[in-house]
Formats: structure tokens, C-alpha cells, sequence
């Protein structure tokens, strides 16, 4: 209205009429008499159209007018002056995913906090490393725990980046992006009106034409999307593996107990927060596929679908921000190492056998480390009999390799 009101396209007070009806819809009133649902054919013309004429209910009562009656303030004549469906509606879609962006980062970034807290608790305890499910190298509970801040934090980084193209928009390019119906400059002027509004730096896009159809930038962003929930689901898988038996598995570290975790089998506990994050992250990742296949279907100079883009995208925000937080809250913060099974694993293993190549070669560490596990000795123990290596070399060379784990986070 602002921009119409500076153009000469509507008066003055026509145009606070209806910046009041806005302000009052933005304080969350009127929600009641929104009954569209998100997915609908026409692109979003049943939602832009549902709000013009809202719009112009409150626009006309507060001009002292009859709600339903048009002669005052229309909802295509004035309330959608100089605009159409096709160029409000994406911008809309963008404005909602910057604004869902922010609180998601946030929640990002206190998990990766949480991780980095956890990594120093545990930077003393040594244990197996693992790689393909086998015993492999040694590494430290907190190098662990680190990774998973090193995860997060690269997310965080490429949502930050990938904003930018969210902030160019085809507003003022009206039906098919040439502009029609709208005076000179609207676009310039309705984007920077826009802009000081949302708190945004938006810019309009170079060809509108082009950014009328296009959902490139919404694709990439449901594509990061499903990259955070599947390196989120990873980290889960980690968590389960870890805390699995607790006596009959790997049992490194301890989940906070959420619930009972059987009704058969008593003292059973689940770990439920990581299976719930788990299956948040496959309708992510499901979401990106209908993101994926609705962007693919556009036609000619607009996107039909745009309405299933934007409900999934913006779904795939809100189950994932909830995932992370409840993530955090309910797991993280409360895991606890347990030291023993760790130093008794790491003890028991033949992960020491890759410190001993460098001294005694390849083929007599892997010797070595066969010995060991036919005759249950350690790796210490057969590589010191058999001569490979003396009893002080072998414990200083442990020593070192220790050290400089710890040396590392």
C-alpha cells in the first residue's frame, strides 16, 4: 500500500484503511477466516485472494463501511492493486523460509554447543575408533563428540550462505514477470518499501520473467534441508550404536532414560529421542522429493505448484527445528560417558596395532594383531614376547600416541 499510495495509485485514505486491516491480520487476529487449505491448484491464487478479501472486510468496517460490500475497497481493485498472485505469492513463500530460517539456525547452534560441551567433558577418555563396524584406531570420546559440533557448525555456515538467494524476488513483475498493469519503477520502489518492513535486504530479481517460475532457490534450500536431517540422523545412528546393550553391546556412553523402554521386558530402555530424530529426518527427506518433483513440473512462465513447495518446505522447517531442540533438551545434555567400558574396549582391542606399524612394519603388526585375537593376549603382550618390540618402547610409544590424542581437541 505504501508503494501504491507513493505512485499515485491509490489515495491516501483508501491506503491507511487498509495498512490498518494488515497490521491487524499481522497481530495474529482475523485467523479464523483463513479456511484455505496450503495445497490448491491455481498456484496460490485461493490463498492471495482468501487474504485480499479479508483484507478488505477489516479495510472497509474500520472506514465505517459494510463488511462484504465492495464500492469502498475492493479486494482486486485496491487491496491487489498493481499486483498479481503470481509475483506476491513466491515472495511470500520466500519472506516465510528466511524467517523459519532464523530460529532454525539458532537451534543449530545450540546443539552444536551442547557437542562442544560434551567434548571437552569426555577430551580424556580414550577408546576404540571404529570404521565399516571394526576395531580400528585409537581415538578419544571427546574427538567424537567434536565431530558432531564440526557437522553442525558446517550447516550453519551453508544456511547462512544459501539466505542470500532467498532475498531476490520477482514482487512487481505481476502475471508472467513483464510488469503489467503497474506504473513506472513499482518494482523497485514496492521492494525497497518491503525491505525496511521485513528487516530483509531483498533485491529485485534481474529477469522476472525468469524468477516467475523459477523454484531454483527453494529447491536448493529444501536440498540443505535434507542434507541437515540426514547428518543429523547420522549423528542418532552414532548415539545408538554408542549406548547399545547396555552389558551385551558397545556401551561407551549412557542416553538419559526417557521412558519405560518395553512393556514385556522390564529395566529395557530405548533410545527414543534419536529414533524420533531419525524418522523426522526421512520426511524431510521425503518432503525434498515432492520439493523436487513440483519444481520439475512448472510450465512455461509459471509454477503451478508452488503451494506443495511451500507447505513442505516450510513443514520440513518446523519438524526439524522441534527435532533438534527436543535432540538437545532430551538426549545430549544428559549423556554421560561410561569410562569403564570404554578403557576396558580400548584394552581388549587390537586397535594398538596400527600405533606399532612405524616400528615393526605392516606384515608383523597384522601377525601381531592375529596372535592377539587367537589367543586372547593383547597386542602389548605378543608384540613384547615375540620380540618385536621392548616392554619400555612399547609403553612409551602408547604413551605418546596417547598424549597426542588429547593433544588434538
Amino acid at each position: 500500500m505504501k508503494t501504491n499510495q507513493e505512485l499515485g495509485e491509490i489515495d491516501i485514505d483508501r491506503s491507511e484503511h487498509i495498512a490498518y486491516a494488515c497490521n491487524e491480520i499481522l497481530k495474529n487476529k482475523y485467523m479464523d477466516q483463513f479456511l484455505i487449505d496450503m495445497i490448491q491448484g491455481g498456484a496460490g491464487t485461493s490463498t492471495n485472494m482468501n487474504m485480499n478479501e479479508v483484507i478488505a472486510n477489516i479495510a472497509n468496517e474500520h472506514a465505517g463501511r459494510t463488511k462484504g460490500s465492495y464500492h469502498y475497497i475492493h479486494p482486486n481493485d485496491h487491496v491487489n492493486k498493481c499486483q498479481s498472485t503470481n509475483d506476491v505469492y513466491p515472495t511470500a513463500i520466500r519472506l516465510a523460509v528466511l524467517k523459519k530460517c532464523q530460529g532454525f539456525i539458532k537451534e543449530q547452534k545450540q546443539l552444536s554447543e551442547i557437542f562442544r560441551e560434551k567434548a571437552a567433558e569426555f577430551k580424556g577418555i580414550i577408546k576404540v575408533g571404529r570404521t565399516q563396524l571394526q576395531d580400528a584406531v585409537p581415538i578419544t570420546l571427546g574427538h567424537e563428540f567434536l565431530s558432531f559440533a564440526s557437522s553442525t557448525n558446517e550447516e550453519i555456515n551453508r544456511l547462512l550462505d544459501l539466505t542470500k538467494v532467498l532475498k531476490v524476488i520477482n514482487l512487481g513483475g505481476t502475471a508472467v514477470g513483464t510488469g503489467i498493469n503497474t506504473p513506472a519503477n513499482y518494482s523497485k520502489t514496492v521492494t525497497c518499501h518491503l525491505s525496511k518492513i521485513s528487516g530483509y535486504e531483498l533485491s529485485s530479481a534481474q529477469d522476472l520473467i525468469d524468477a516467475s517460475s523459477d523454484m531454483g532457490a527453494l529447491v536448493s534450500f529444501s536440498g540443505l534441508l535434507r542434507r541437515v536431517a540426514i547428518r543429523v540422523s547420522k549423528i542418532c545412528n552414532d548415539l545408538r550404536l554408542l549406548s547399545c546393550g547396555p552389558r551385551a553391546g558397545i556401551g561407551e556412553i549412557i542416553l538419559p532414560a526417557v521412558q519405560a523402554g518395553s512393556s514385556i521386558m522390564p529395566g529395557k530402555v530405548n533410545p527414543v529421542i534419536p529414533e524420533v530424530v531419525n524418522q523426522v529426518a526421512y520426511e524431510v527427506v521425503g518432503n525434498d522429493v515432492t520439493i523436487t518433483m513440483a519444481a520439475e513440473s512448472g510450465q512455461l512462465q509459471l509454477n503451478a505448484m508452488e503451494p506443495v513447495v511451500a507447505y513442505n518446505l516450510l513443514d520440513s522447517f518446523r519438524i526439524m527445528t522441534n527435532a533438534i531442540r527436543i535432540l538437545r533438551e532430551k538426549c545430549i545434555k544428559g549423556i554421560k560417558a561410561n569410562e569403564a567400558r570404554c578403557s576396558e574396549l580400548f584394552n581388549n582391542s587390537l586397535v594398538v596395532a596400527t600405533t606399532l606399524v612405524p616400528i615393526i612394519g605392516y606384515e608383523n603388526a597384522s601377525q601381531v594383531a592375529k596372535k592377539a585375537l587367537s589367543t586372547g593376549q593383547t597386542i602389548g603382550d605378543v608384540a613384547i614376547k615375540d620380540g618385536l618390540i621392548l616392554k619400555d618402547d612399547y609403553n612409551d610409544l602408547i604413551n605418546k600416541c596417547l598424549t597426542s590424542l588429547l593433544s588434538k581437541i
